[in-house]
């Protein structure tokens, strides 16, 4: 094999001053299938869209076939034989496989696109590496195994031999994987290069050859797929630090607030997210979720929230069936939710930080009068909550997206922590953020436990959630595969097995440690 794509010494900052990649270097050789793993947050992502010109790097050069390369936009990379696979397809519905396919580099006959021209052509290709599409089909008719065959003929046809594909199998079923990965295998060996994102490390065993490894926005190993372990590429991705000491005294719990009983999530592909799940969360306690990125933790939390809807199960607060309670039902009722992407989910970026943390209180007498808002009390919230919670800021009008990650990130804690919740949902509570940020909101965390809060935190940062947790709640593939009631005896070796599926208690013992 040969080297076919190079990156030297990159890096990312944006302008929040977020360092999303930090010094990357990085190979891929012709005819290969290179995995590219880490937790969400690693910096994965950001690589990617640099790789295909939708982001430019701050720093660092990149270079396809020994040639240094600028790409500043995806018609760039694709000019440079770079071609990717988003996640979320970016097909037309309405028009057939064969228009998708040559979108852009259509077929004319004299000034009319020729519509058997692009079949033939679709066809070809299809053809040419075993990738069968109904090309007269409308789109809006297949499956989505075949919706992503079509996006691949799409970039082969473009002339793509760098082929990146995102998170290719989340929306696959299991026949729909194997299938691709028979697919993959073939245009590996018909010399096409594939950098496949994944964390699911029984898939990269399966499928690639190599496999490089990303962890806060840095390059941490790349191996032979041969020469390592699940649990080998595990310990690389969660590190091997010593874990933060978070200073807390013994949890006091108090009674049951809320009751999951098998707790079922199915996606659009007939994908269970969350299979079965029954858990008890107890004020007073931080019950921590732990697992690798993708296994349900984030689906949980949102099930609670009322955003991810239940299949099967039911969800009790207080006793009472909250199963079917609308989002704002459930905040009313006392439940917060810091949410795992803040900009996306958690702010209205263009809006200033008094209307942030307004959001979700528009309907309290506090601060909404028969007909206009209370805005002296409103501002008198937003100035208190910016002094208590350290935002740095201009003043509460400053537009919240002009503020970094941390400070971001403060003002969603400030309006969740200040709304009287009782039961608390933290999605990567200090991802992306500075120390300091991190360790004011881990602190008020466990301060806000001492009040007799029930929290539930999910964190891809494992030595924040063995440091942050009473108690433990380990998720394998959707399910829970351990409940620890303690976590000061609990390891990372230990944890890392639970994480990995290979180890697992059973669901009596798991039943019996709610009400031992």
């Amino acid at each position: 094999m040969s080297e076919i794509l190079r990156v030297e010494h990159l890096m990312k900052v944006y302008g929040n001053g977020v360092m999303a990649n930090k010094d990357i270097n990085f190979t891929a050789e012709k005819g290969e299938i290179h995995a590219i793993c880490g937790e969400n947050g690693a910096g994965k992502s950001t690589l990617m869209k640099m790789l295909y010109g939708i982001e430019q790097p701050s720093e660092g050069d990149i270079y396809v076939k020994g040639e240094k390369v600028h790409l500043t936009s995806s018609a760039k990379a694709i000019e440079h034989s770079i071609g990717m696979v988003h996640q979320h397809f970016m097909l037309v519905p309405s028009l057939t496989v064969a228009e998708n396919v040559v979108l852009g580099v259509e077929p004319k006959r004299g000034i009319k696109f020729d519509a058997k021209e692009a079949v033939r052509l679709t066809e070809e290709i299809a053809q040419k590496y075993n990738l069968s599409v109904p090309a007269k089909e409308k789109v809006e008719n297949i499956s989505v195994g075949l919706k992503q065959r079509v996006e691949i003929i799409k970039a082969l046809l473009k002339g793509a031999e760098i082929l990146i594909l995102d998170e290719p199998t989340t929306v696959l079923t299991p026949q729909e994987t194997e299938e691709l990965f028979v697919e993959l295998k073939h245009l590996r060996d018909e010399g096409h290069t594939i950098l496949f994102i994944s964390h699911k490390l029984y898939e990269v065993k399966k499928l690639c050859d190599r496999v490089t490894v990303m962890r806060g926005g840095r390059m941490i190993a790349t191996k032979n797929v041969s020469e390592v372990s699940e649990a080998d590429i595990s310990r690389m991705m969660v590190g091997r630090d010593v874990v933060e000491v978070i200073e807390k005294d013994r949890a006091v719990p108090g009674d049951t607030v809320l009751k999951l009983s098998g707790v079922t999530c199915v996606n659009s592909s007939g994908r269970k997210l969350l299979d079965n799940v029954s858990l008890n969360v107890r004020k007073g306690v931080i019950l921590g979720l732990a697992g690798v990125e993708g296994n349900g933790q984030h689906e949980l939390l949102e099930a609670i929230a009322g955003i991810e809807k239940l299949t099967a199960g039911t969800i009790q607060f207080h006793g009472r069936d909250i199963t079917n309670d609308s989002i704002r039902a459930r905040r009313e009722a006392g439940v917060s939710h810091i949410p795992e992407d803040r900009m996306a989910e958690g702010t209205a970026k263009k809006f200033s930080i008094t209307n942030n943390i307004l959001a979700g209180r528009q309907r309290n007498p506090r601060y909404t009068g028969k007909v206009l808002f209370k805005m002296k009390e409103i501002r008198a919230e937003a100035d208190t909550l910016v002094r208590e919670y350290q935002v740095k800021c201009s003043g509460r009008e400053q537009e919240i997206g002009m503020l970094s990650g941390g400070n971001i990130q403060k003002v969603v804690v400030a309006r969740e922590f200040s709304a009287g919740p009782e039961v608390i949902l933290v999605d990567q509570p200090t991802r992306g953020i500075d120390i300091g940020a991190a360790t004011f909101i881990r602190n008020r965390l466990v301060q806000l436990r001492d009040e007799g809060k029930a929290i539930l935190v999910n964190s891809a940062d494992l030595n924040e959630v063995l440091g942050l947790s009473d108690s433990l709640a380990v998720f394998h593939n959707g399910r829970i595969t351990g409940y620890f009631e303690d976590t000061s005896a609990l390891t990372e070796e230990e944890l890392g097995l639970y994480m990995l599926g290979i180890k697992k208690q059973t669901a009596e013992e798991i039943e019996e440690k709610f009400h031992g």
